[in-house]
């Protein structure tokens, strides 16, 4: 250790290895782009990229919209809301108790405490009263927070995710659908 580190106070010391660990995992982000996002070697249609602007639940239901607006929340540092929202939604399937217990745990830790390392935005309240769920954990005991931070995401990420170059640039490079359509916009009437 180097002289200027040893006359530091030991707190400052553990609060700099302190901050080194939470700085090193945005080290250790994979990077994320829309070509991670490849299903297959097929790109979403004209037509699926258009339903994404019909609602956000549209987008979340779409398997690249998903992969496309997780690239866009990464982009923007704030991944660990959908991350969050999909963790509820697996906790929420699960039927055996103990299980319950150890995902509640880890969800709390990874999202909701103040410590977490992917700590998501919610108010005190519905964090105090996740944290008096989870002394009895039952399959609902995410859902307020859960339910803030969709909220957060279709009030917020998602209109911004719209007007983002990501969404252009998937609409400019997406081709319309062999199938047949019956969008009667679509059809030229001779």
């Amino acid at each position: 250790m180097c002289k200027g580190l040893v006359s530091l106070p030991a707190c400052c010391l553990e609060r700099a290895k302190e901050l080194k660990a939470r700085l090193g995992i945005l080290l250790q982000k994979p990077i994320w782009t829309l070509s991670c996002c490849k299903i297959g070697k097929n790109k979403p249609t004209l037509e699926e990229c258009l339903k994404w602007k019909e609602s956000f639940e549209k987008l979340l239901s779409s398997r690249y919209g998903l992969c496309a607006f997780t690239a866009f929340l990464v982009s923007e540092f704030s991944e660990e809301n959908i991350a969050f929202y999909f963790a509820c939604e697996d906790y929420r399937r699960t039927k055996c108790p103990t299980k319950l217990l150890t995902k509640a745990q880890k969800i709390y830790s990874e999202f909701i405490s103040s410590e977490a390392p992917r700590e998501v935005n919610i108010d005190h309240e519905t964090r105090d009263i996740t944290k008096a769920n989870l002394q009895d954990p039952s399959p609902s005991c995410f859902d307020q927070a859960q339910h803030r931070i969709y909220m957060l995401m279709a009030k917020d990420c998602y209109p911004r995710f719209l007007h983002s170059p990501v969404y252009r640039d998937l609409l400019c490079q997406a081709k319309p659908s062999t199938k047949p359509t019956n969008l009667p916009h679509l059809v030229k009437k001779v």
